[in-house]
């Protein structure tokens, strides 16, 4: 049997419609039990600080969580460098998604900006059906696999018959666009409940995603 095997590469443009807002909370405790219960507490009082806005404690997703031992650099009494054990640290990353909306986007920045807890956050966008746009990627990348091969045949005389193999690697696109890494924002005091927030005029750009499939076809 002769085959022809091509590789399909399909580009799509995205427009964003979910709002991210990536959160890490981090601690550094003598033990480690008192570790786990900083981080549980810290993570409560996000939660806590995020349901005055109207989310469920459910909302706020767990991206990592890990615990590690810390340890520092230091010189002892002969000037050579040693190391000794600080502490147990905590890193716990977390998510929240919701609608895009600047007027509620910038309520959570100032709760965030101004809870008991301070988190380093990031902001990002991406799309709710992730799904429908894998799919239309995927039919851009078949169909371009399939021009290239009747170029190809019909330059070497030779005609696609039944296609034989498809091969996609499945793997996890990133339908993410990020304007924002690593948003500091200052703490301020509101005089009134209507001015607790900031004022956020972002539109996205969108977001630009690409995968790959290959095709074998038999060729008569």
């Amino acid at each position: 049997m002769r085959t022809i095997k091509v590789t399909g590469k399909g580009n799509l443009k995205v427009k964003p419609d979910m709002t991210r807002v990536t959160m890490t909370l981090e601690g550094v405790y003598p033990e480690y039990e008192e570790t786990l219960q900083k981080s549980a507490q810290d993570t409560e009082c996000l939660k806590e600080v995020l349901g005055k806005l109207g989310f469920a404690k459910s909302d706020l997703k767990t991206l990592s969580f890990n615990v590690d031992t810390k340890q520092e650099n230091y010189r002892d009494k002969h000037n050579e460098w040693k190391q000794r054990f600080v502490g147990y640290e905590f890193h716990h990353i977390m998510k929240l998604e919701f609608d895009s909306d600047n007027a509620l986007l910038g309520k959570v920045l100032f709760a965030l900006a101004n809870a008991p807890v301070r988190p380093e956050f990031r902001l990002s966008y991406t799309v709710k059906d992730k799904e429908k746009a894998k799919n239309e990627l995927l039919g851009k990348a078949v169909a371009d696999a399939k021009e290239k091969a009747e170029v190809l045949a019909q330059a070497a005389g030779v005609t696609l018959n039944s296609l034989i193999n498809i091969d996609y690697s499945w793997n996890e696109l990133d339908i993410e666009v990020r304007p924002m890494n690593r948003a500091v924002f200052a703490a301020r005091c509101a005089t009134s409940a209507k001015e607790e927030s900031y004022d956020m005029d972002i539109e996205p750009d969108d977001i630009d995603i690409s995968d790959t499939v290959t095709i074998v076809w038999e060729i008569v």
